[in-house]
């Protein structure tokens, strides 16, 4: 149920805040003032105000709690795409500088990148791809022939499978974070703290009706702001504050035969020494 709230649209996910919160202010004030329940309720009248500010506190605390794991969560995937793409840059530009030609490997390099784009990442429950997979085993098979150490030298070949490890390990921290479901308990509990404070906030106002719906309406104002900002950065990966492939974009308009200076290729292009 929260998986698929937290699915919904913007416009949804305010809405069902809403109507939660808003919905609850409502009958709150219907069963004290106007139901057969009201008089047995009212024999509580005498709680003072602080017995509201405790079960608030609480409720504060936890959204902080959890708006913090979702802006750290946002800022390790914004890290491991930023990752991902400069260690397959290192790639592309050790392929270009090496002795030998590697056209292979940027051609291998570049489907990758080309994979996790448009099979990987629009994935809606942010599981790796079995395109993505074979794209990154045939860069892999590439990066790894013999061929290079002898043609090239050996910490070239080590230097690029290294970063090809670096570029696993990213991926995979992609992939963790965008399939994290941890947060699911933290927010029923953030809702239902939620709910629990709107009851005592009017618990403190049982003698004025229009008193306890006015801060049962601004609580739940507050409540719908500060929980709906935070549901729509949820999904790092989706949503309106999604972090953005464009990194990983930007490989695929690279060459896969770079052209080579002239200064390289005609040494009368050098200028001329004063």
């Amino acid at each position: 149920m929260i998986r698929a709230w937290l699915d919904l649209s913007t416009f949804g996910t305010f809405a069902t805040l809403g109507i939660l919160y808003y919905g609850t202010a409502l009958a709150l004030v219907g069963v004290i003032f106007f139901s057969p329940l009201g008089p047995r309720i009212k024999t509580v009248n005498g709680l003072v105000a602080p017995f509201f500010s405790s079960v608030a506190m609480l409720f504060a605390l936890l959204t902080g709690f959890l708006a913090n794991d979702v802006g750290d969560r946002n800022r390790q995937a914004t890290r491991a795409v930023q990752s991902e793409a400069g260690e397959l840059r290192n790639i592309y530009t050790l392929s270009v500088a090496a002795v030998s030609d590697m056209k292979e490997i940027r051609i291998a390099l570049k489907a990758y990148a080309g994979s996790v784009v448009h099979d990987e990442w629009p994935a809606v429950e942010g599981g790796s791809s079995s395109q993505t997979d074979a794209a990154f085993d045939e860069l892999l098979r590439q990066i790894s022939d013999p061929a290079i150490s002898r043609l090239n030298s050996n910490p070239v070949h080590a230097a690029l499978l290294n970063a090809a490890v670096r570029v696993a390990t990213a991926r995979a921290v992609r992939l963790s974070l965008s399939s994290d479901r941890t947060n699911d308990l933290k927010w029923i509990s953030v809702l239902i703290l939620g709910l629990i404070t709107q009851v005592a906030l009017a618990l403190v106002h049982l003698e004025r009706p229009r008193a306890m719906l006015a801060a049962l309406t601004v609580f739940a104002s507050g409540a719908i702001v500060a929980l709906g900002l935070v549901a729509l950065q949820e999904d790092p990966f989706d949503g309106i504050f999604k972090v953005s492939p464009q990194p990983l974009e930007r490989l695929l308009a690279l060459a896969d035969t770079p052209a080579v200076p002239e200064i390289l290729t005609n040494p009368a292009a050098l200028p001329a020494a004063k």
